[in-house]
């Protein structure tokens, strides 16, 4: 065995609300697992992570409970998160690994020096050796191959599940940032809620997900077209199949939509008017899961009244972003310009 292969890996780590995305230094993204957690409620014994724990959401038996310890991009149960990123630590270093590894994430623009803190906490607990912090859309925008270190108006949304970051980047900096608390986390919600308001139904997370990811059109409203959702009868309390079509879904979704259009627009606003030029000229680039949602290039740049492009692989842009920020760190000595 060549001796430095005992050495441990860097890595770099998209901590998302949904996902938790790692890419290990030589190898590229080797783990892609949901952020959810099985726990016993008894004794908060971990039963599964990632994957395995998230089959279990709204189906477990009363003495477990399948949580999602991130909210909004955020640490929402500091012990969990702990635990959960050393699983994911573990299953991507060697356990004979004589350094601990370094380790780049990403956090959301809009983060308070407490969660930064509590993200740099879980994962000197999780076994790090040094924790640098990357705001999600310069590493979204890097990931996305965008030329952020040019004199260049570079526009990223990155639609999470729990935030949609906003940011024009130019000259290796933020310019202008915008980020708020709306992602595919809250779409799904808008759905639960109007399910149950206007029809009577109450469907669960995982059939609004369907829902939004297999049928929701944002320009393509051909009511001729219907999807059968199935849930439980509000009223009677009985199992019920509902036929939704297009245009109800987009109405169900609008809330988030505008709250997105208006802080995209806010962005906008506070744009230097040479970097909007070089906005209007090479669009705005979609990342994140948010990205997905069929039609919405076309409805932001309806909106906008700028070209709307989407990344290449969206899901992956903030960790393939990380992975490019750790070939930096072994360039320099210092912590990179773009933290």
């Amino acid at each position: 065995m060549n001796f430095f292969s005992i050495f441990s890996k860097d890595i770099g780590v998209d901590l998302g609300t949904v996902n938790t995305l790692i890419y290990v230094q030589g190898k590229g993204i080797i783990l892609n697992e949901p952020s959810v957690v099985a726990l016993d409620k008894n004794n908060n014994h971990i039963i599964s992570v990632g994957t395995e724990a998230k089959r279990m959401l709204g189906r477990t038996p009363g003495s477990i409970v399948a949580i999602n310890p991130m909210r909004d991009g955020v640490i929402a149960d500091f012990e969990i998160v702990e635990k959960m990123i050393r699983y994911f630590i573990s299953k991507t270093i060697r356990k004979r690994a004589l350094v601990k590894p370094r380790v780049v994430i990403g956090v959301p623009t809009g983060t308070t020096e407490v969660e930064r803190r509590a993200v740099q906490e879980s994962c000197e607990q999780a076994g790090a050796r040094d924790i640098f912090l990357i705001e999600e859309p310069v590493a979204a925008a890097i990931g996305a191959g965008l030329p952020v270190s040019e004199p260049i108006g570079n526009m990223i949304v990155d639609i999470g599940g729990g935030t949609t970051e906003i940011a024009i980047i130019s000259l290796g900096s933020i310019v202008v940032e915008n980020s708020i608390r709306i992602g595919g986390n809250e779409i799904d919600k808008n759905i639960i809620d109007y399910m149950k308001e206007s029809h009577n139904i109450e469907i669960g997370v995982r059939t609004a997900e369907k829902l939004k990811t297999n049928f929701i059109n944002l320009w393509d409203l051909k009511e001729k077209e219907a999807y059968f959702v199935k849930g439980r009868d509000c009223i009677t309390g009985l199992p019920r199949t509902l036929a939704a079509n297009k245009a109800s879904m987009k109405k169900a979704i609008s809330e988030s939509l505008d709250k997105i259009l208006t802080a995209i627009k806010f962005a906008l606003d506070k744009t230097p008017p040479e970097l909007t030029s070089d906005i209007i000229e090479n669009g705005i680039v979609l990342s994140g899961g948010g990205a997905l949602l069929k039609g919405l290039k076309n409805y932001i740049g309806s909106k906008i009244g700028v070209p709307v492009i989407i990344a290449n692989e969206p899901t992956l842009c903030v960790v393939k972003g990380t992975g490019i920020y750790l070939e930096q760190l072994k360039k320099i000595k210092k912590k990179p310009v773009l933290v």
